[in-house]
């Protein structure tokens, strides 16, 4: 039996995501595997924001995928457009209590129920430039890595590994 954890019990959530906000991104995520998407939650960026979702398509595009479950979540939020810099597409998720005439028309649109999600709009392309792409690839794979092997850790007692 282990007695410490080097992780806590899921280092993706950390509290400020609301069980609303985990049940579209689980729809989200599903619809971007079935795309056949790399998916990565939580995913800081180099200008010290943190994409709620990012995912990277077998073309190599980068989308960002910014959740909000409320319209006075979506209204008090002004980081959004930042993402802009870190992908070459950006797409709000939601649910269905929330109107989807409060989200701007150049951004996609992805509409969640927890177990699947529906793309409304797609968005609209802004090609990162190529030092970029390196920089948010690179770091999303070190990410992916990262958590593997942390996840390996957790699954894993110090006897199992002989």
């Amino acid at each position: 039996m282990t007695i410490l954890s080097i992780a806590a019990k899921n280092p993706l959530i950390d509290g400020r995501q609301s069980d609303r906000a985990m049940l579209v991104r689980r729809g989200v995520q599903i619809l971007l595997n079935d795309m056949r998407h790399a998916i990565l939650p939580e995913l800081p960026l180099a200008s010290g924001r943190r994409a709620d979702l990012i995912s990277l398509n077998d073309k190599g595009e980068i989308w960002i995928v910014e959740i909000k479950t409320s319209i006075e979540d979506f209204r008090v939020d002004r980081k959004w457009p930042d993402y802009r810099a870190h992908c070459d597409r950006l797409f709000f998720a939601t649910h269905a209590g929330v109107p989807l005439d409060i989200f701007p028309q150049d951004c996609g649109l992805l509409l969640s129920d927890g177990y699947g999600a529906h793309m409304i709009r797609e968005a609209s392309e802004h090609r990162l430039p190529p030092a970029t792409r390196k920089a948010v690839t690179l770091s999303f794979s070190r990410a992916a890595a990262q958590r593997l092997m942390i996840a390996e850790w957790g699954a894993t007692t110090p006897g199992s590994l002989e």
